[in-house]
C-alpha cells in the first residue's frame, strides 16, 4: 500500500476515534438528540414532498383542467411548508441548546483539568494556547454540533430520500445520473485530502498567534519602553502570513470545488432533459416526472454543493478536538496517592532531607539540600539570585515533585500528604501580586465567606494595610480591576499580606515580600512581624537585613547548595558567608545614605 493511502487510513481512523470521543459528551442529552434527529428526519421527508406534489399536479390536474384538484394541492403544498417550518424550529432550537449545553460542559472540565496541572506545564505551555483551547477549540465542537453534525445527517436522509423517490419514478433517468457520481466522487475526494491539511496547518497558525498576541499585550509597557513596537509587528506579521497562506489555500480550493459541483449539476440536468426529453416527445414518459425529476435533481446537489462549508466545519472541528482531548489526556504531573482530609492539621515542623530537584531532568536546581525547623521557628533564606530561593519555595509547596530525597511535614513525607490539604495550610506572598477582578475583601478571603468581615480588618490592621484601604471611596467593597490596577504596588503587597493570613496558615512563607514595599510601609510591617509569624513557622527570602532580624535561623545557599546554615548570632559569630553578606549591605546603606545627605 502506498504512502499516502497509509496516511489518509490513519486520519480516517484518528477522525473516528475523535468522533466518538465528541460524541460521548451528547451521551447525557440522549433524550433530546432522539427528538432532534426524530425532526430532523420528519424534516428531510416533508423535502420530498414537494417536488412530488409537482408531478401530480402536472400530470393528473393541469392536464384534465381539475381546478378544483389544484385547490387541494394547493392547500397541501401550504401544509407541507407550515409543517416543514415547525419541524426546522423546534429542531435548530434543540441543537443549539444541545450544542451550548455540551459546550459549557466541555469548557468547565478543560478549565477544572487546567488548574489540576502542575507549573511545569504551564512553564512549556504558554498562556495564549490554553486560551485557544478553552475558547476557540471549545466554540469550534459546538458550531460542528449545531451544524456539521445536524446538517450531514439532514443530508444523508435527503440524498437517500431523493434517490430512492428518483428509483420509483424512472429508473432509467436516474442510470442516466448516475454517470456523473464518479466524476463527482473524485472532486470531493481530492477536495477533501487537500483542504484538510490547509485547516490543521491554519489551526496551528492561530494558536501561535494568540500566544504571541497574549505576550505582547502582558508586556505592553516593556514592549514601548524598549521601542519594540516595529520589531514585534514585524515578527506578529510573519506569523499573520503564514495563516494567510492556509487561508488562502483553503479559499482556492473552495473555489475550485463550488463550480465543480455546479457544472456537474448542470451536466446531469442536461442529460435529464437530453435523455428524458427525447423519451417524453416519444411519449415513453410523462411532463410531470420530467420536471419533477429535474427538481429532486437540483434538490440532490444542494447538500453535495454546501459540502465544502461542511467539511470545513467538521475538519476542523476534528483538529480543535485532538488539542482538547490531548490536553485532557495530559496526566496530572504531581498526583495523589491519598485522599483529602478536611480535618487534616499540619503542626508545623518542616524537614528537607537531600533534596535534588531540576526543572527539565537535567541541570540540578537544588542539590542535596538538607536542614530542618522545628514547629513555630523562622527562617531567612539569603542568596544570589539563581541560587535556587524561590525554586525551594516551589517545592516546599508542591508546586513542583522533588527527584530525589524527601521533605517532611511533622516526619510525615510530603508524598504522603494530599496536596490540598498541604496548600490550604501554607500561605505564601509573594514579590508579584496577583489581584483578581472584584473588591478588597473578596481578594482578601478569596471567596471563603466564613471569614468575616470584622476578622478581615484586624488581620488587615496587624498588616498595615487597614489605613489605606479606608481611604478609598468605597472601602472594603472598593472594586479592583485585573492585576489591581488602581492601586501602587505596595498597597497590593500589604494586601497578599491580608490575604495570606486570613486563611490561619501553620506555615507562612514570604518570597522577596517586601521588595514593592517602601521603607516607611516597611517600617510598619516590620513592628507586626513578630505578631505574624508567632505561633507559625515561617519561611522569608530577602535581601533586606532588616526582613531577617527576627529570624531564628539563617539558610545561605549558592549554586543550589547550602553554604551555611544555623541560627543567625551562631553565624555572625563565625564570619563567614552570612556575616560578609551582612557586612556590605551595611556598607551599601550607609554609602546611600552618604549620598542622600549629599
Amino acid at each position: 500500500m502506498s504512502k499516502v493511502y497509509m496516511e489518509n487510513l490513519k486520519d480516517r481512523y484518528r477522525d473516528w476515534v475523535l468522533f466518538k470521543r465528541v460524541l460521548v459528551y451528547l451521551k447525557p442529552y440522549g433524550q433530546w438528540v432522539a427528538l432532534a434527529i426524530f425532526l430532523l428526519l420528519g424534516v428531510s421527508l416533508l423535502n420530498l414532498v414537494g417536488p412530488y406534489l409537482t408531478k401530480i399536479v402536472i400530470d393528473d390536474y393541469i392536464k384534465t383542467s381539475d381546478y378544483e384538484g389544484l385547490d387541494v394541492i394547493a392547500g397541501l403544498y401550504l401544509a407541507v411548508l407550515i409543517a416543514s417550518f415547525v419541524f426546522q424550529f423546534f429542531q435548530n432550537y434543540l441543537m443549539q441548546y444541545i450544542g451550548q449545553k455540551v459546550m459549557f460542559d466541555l469548557r468547565s472540565k478543560v478549565f477544572a483539568h487546567l488548574h489540576k496541572m502542575s507549573f511545569s506545564y504551564f512553564d512549556k505551555n504558554p498562556i495564549g494556547k490554553m486560551i485557544t483551547r478553552v475558547v476557540n477549540d471549545v466554540e469550534v465542537l459546538n458550531e460542528m454540533l449545531t451544524s456539521g453534525l445536524i446538517l450531514i445527517f439532514s443530508d444523508m436522509f435527503t440524498l437517500a430520500g431523493i434517490f430512492a423517490v428518483m428509483l420509483y419514478l424512472d429508473w432509467r433517468l436516474t442510470l442516466v445520473v448516475c454517470m456523473v457520481f464518479p466524476l463527482l466522487a473524485g472532486a470531493t475526494r481530492l477536495y477533501r485530502v487537500r483542504a484538510r491539511d490547509a485547516l490543521r496547518k491554519n489551526r496551528a497558525h492561530l494558536s501561535e498567534l494568540n500566544s504571541y498576541l497574549e505576550e505582547n499585550l502582558s508586556g505592553m509597557d516593556t514592549v514601548q519602553c524598549f521601542n519594540r513596537e516595529k520589531a514585534n509587528l514585524k515578527k506578529f506579521e510573519g506569523i499573520n502570513r503564514d495563516r494567510l497562506k492556509e487561508d488562502l489555500r483553503t479559499v482556492y480550493y473552495n473555489a475550485l470545488y463550488m463550480p465543480s459541483i455546479d457544472f456537474f449539476n448542470s451536466l446531469a440536468v442536461g442529460m435529464v432533459i437530453w435523455y428524458g426529453g427525447g423519451r417524453f416527445v416519444q411519449d415513453e414518459i410523462q411532463l410531470g416526472i420530467l420536471v419533477a425529476f429535474i427538481q429532486y435533481l437540483q434538490k440532490f446537489f444542494e447538500p453535495i454543493r454546501d459540502l465544502a462549508e461542511k467539511f470545513n466545519i467538521i475538519q476542523t472541528a476534528m483538529a480543535s478536538s485532538e488539542r482538547i482531548f490531548e490536553l485532557l489526556d495530559t496526566p496530572e504531573q504531581i498526583s495523589d496517592s491519598v485522599p483529602p482530609h478536611s480535618d487534616f492539621k499540619i503542626q508545623g515542623a518542616v524537614e528537607f532531607k537531600n533534596v535534588w530537584f531540576a526543572y527539565n531532568d537535567e541541570n540540578f536546581i537544588l542539590k542535596d539540600i538538607s536542614f530542618s525547623l522545628s514547629e513555630g521557628e523562622s527562617l531567612a533564606i539569603v542568596g544570589a539570585t539563581g541560587s535556587g530561593k524561590s525554586t525551594l519555595v516551589n517545592v516546599l509547596c508542591r508546586f513542583y515533585d522533588i527527584q530525589k530525597g524527601d521533605i517532611r511535614f511533622d516526619g510525615k513525607s510530603i508524598k504522603d500528604i494530599n496536596k490540598y490539604d498541604l496548600r490550604r495550610q501554607i500561605a505564601l506572598v509573594q514579590q508579584d501580586v496577583f489581584l483578581f477582578s472584584g473588591n478588597i475583601l473578596d481578594n482578601i478571603r478569596l471567596g471563603n465567606r466564613q471569614i468575616g468581615q470584622e476578622e478581615i480588618e484586624s488581620i488587615s490592621q496587624a498588616v498595615s494595610s487597614h489605613n489605606f484601604i479606608n481611604s478609598l471611596p468605597f472601602k472594603y467593597e472598593h472594586e479592583l480591576k485585573e492585576g489591581g490596577v488602581g492601586i501602587s504596588s505596595g498597597q497590593r503587597q500589604l494586601l497578599s499580606f491580608a490575604r495570606a493570613l486570613a486563611i490561619r496558615p501553620r506555615i507562612l512563607v514570604l518570597d522577596e515580600a517586601t521588595s514593592s514595599v517602601d521603607p516607611k510601609t516597611e517600617n510598619q510591617i516590620q513592628k507586626g512581624l513578630r505578631e505574624l509569624t508567632r505561633g507559625r513557622t515561617s519561611i522569608i527570602i530577602a535581601h533586606r537585613l532588616s526582613t531577617l532580624l527576627h529570624a531564628d535561623k539563617i539558610l545561605v545557599l549558592k549554586h543550589g547548595k547550602i553554604l551555611e546554615f544555623g541560627r543567625r548570632k551562631e553565624l555572625l559569630q563565625q564570619k563567614g558567608v552570612f556575616y560578609k553578606l551582612c557586612q556590605s549591605q551595611l556598607q551599601l546603606q550607609g554609602l546611600t545614605s552618604g549620598n542622600e545627605g549629599k
